[in-house]
């Protein structure tokens, strides 16, 4: 089998998490949701985490609670998971486009302005593969705008941020809601999930209201009670909640993220020693005011490697690669599906699946590949990465 990406880190405490759990036998939402929130909340430093099934589904009710409607408009970035512009959708909104910054992949604060619009109702910004993206300078603008500002944290969980003089956890929102994800890629695991953290204490009962099908009387309420009760659903709802078994998974993980963190920037310093000297190798890039929790090591290949070549040769020794993250601008949906880039454009037309405003974006999916790192690799992994990812640059350019 092929060295992986990323493998999650599970072990004992999270076995016998889920076997607790089972033998209460309360299995869906219920107090382990609640204690996991309130360590997460406490962990990040926000006053309101609300656990949900995923990430998309956080992102989805965070646009919902700060009124992203039909026709609306959201900046965010084609860059991203195509979940990031799905959630708007969801809305029957508009995703608007803006290109990314080469140097951290994430949204290029000079190109907001640009494109906000009458239309536009929400700014979506993404801290990509765990880098956080410029808060000070998009926040600014949101404020300057007075427009809702949404985290898109699904790789961020332990990441953090320079605010004026004080390091904040990503999550602490600097804007109004911060999402994230737990799904099996994640440094933080519940096997999938996701989490909303707020300061707003008007959106976190929302967002308690519709992850539970709108129900006015929630189940552990009910349960409790000494008088019969019964619900009533005054708004239309969603399906979105976390079930106590992976709850009780992330409360076991959550102990485990200092650790992860401070092994994988570890492992990062080592990469960064390995392949400084390959030519033409761009390492990732940590502004001064950002902390990584280096989710993903992703480097962009020199100009004349082809990046194909270079991943099929990695496979062929035994060594897992991904290309540069997705565009959603160029997935055969985004044909079907709304958009416009900051040119005003609903789509483009220049050549299929290119925008001569995303250029960015589109040399990022195409230059760049992501290496294995995860928690059990040895330096031996490491230096056989290097290595043979030199082999393939060499080779390729040949």
């Amino acid at each position: 089998m092929a060295m992986p990406i990323i493998k999650p880190v599970l072990g004992d405490d999270e076995i016998q998490a889920v076997a607790d759990v089972l033998k209460s036998g309360w299995v869906t939402q219920g107090p382990r949701v609640a204690e996991f929130e309130k360590q997460f909340a406490s962990f990040t430093g926000a006053g309101f985490a609300v656990a949900v099934s995923n990430c998309t589904a956080a992102l989805h009710l965070a646009l919902k609670a700060v009124g992203v409607r039909a026709d609306d408009e959201v900046i965010t970035v084609s860059h991203s998971y195509i979940a990031t512009a799905n959630s708007i959708r969801y809305c029957n909104a508009i995703p608007v486009f803006v290109d990314i910054d080469p140097l951290t992949f994430n949204l290029d604060p000079n190109l907001v302005e640009n494109a906000i619009s009458d239309r536009t109702r929400a700014i979506l910004c993404v801290h990509q593969m765990g880098m956080p993206c410029d808060l000070t300078q998009i926040k600014r603008i949101a404020d300057e705008r007075s427009l809702p500002l949404i985290e898109d944290a699904a790789c961020a969980v332990g990441s953090e941020i320079l605010l004026g003089t004080d390091w904040e956890m990503i999550g602490k929102p600097c804007g109004d809601i911060a999402c994230f994800s737990f799904h099996p890629r994640k440094l933080l695991t519940t096997g999938d999930g996701g989490m909303l953290t707020t300061d707003n204490k008007e959106h976190d009962i929302k967002f308690r209201l519709w992850r539970q099908h709108s129900m006015s009387i929630s189940d552990t309420i009910r349960h409790d009670s000494k008088d019969v009760r019964f619900e009533s659903y005054p708004e239309l709802g969603y399906n979105y909640r976390m079930t106590d078994i992976q709850a009780a998974v992330g409360i076991a993980q959550l102990r485990r993220i200092p650790g992860i963190i401070k092994k994988r920037r570890d492992q990062v310093h080592r990469y960064r020693e390995l392949l400084e000297a390959i030519p033409g190798l761009i390492l990732p890039y940590e502004p001064e005011w950002a902390r990584s929790n280096w989710q993903s090591f992703c480097v962009r290949l020199p100009g004349d490697c082809n990046q194909a070549h270079v991943m099929q040769y990695m496979l062929d020794a035994g060594i897992s690669t991904r290309r540069g993250i997705m565009c959603a601008h160029r997935e055969p949906a985004y044909k079907l599906e709304p958009w416009r880039c900051r040119s005003g454009q609903m789509q483009c037309d220049t050549e299929p699946s290119r925008c001569d405003a995303l250029r960015q974006s589109e040399r990022a999916q195409e230059e760049a590949i992501i290496l294995p790192l995860y928690y059990e690799m040895s330096d031996q992994d490491i230096e056989t990465v290097a290595a043979t990812l030199k082999e393939a640059c060499t080779i390729s350019t040949d």
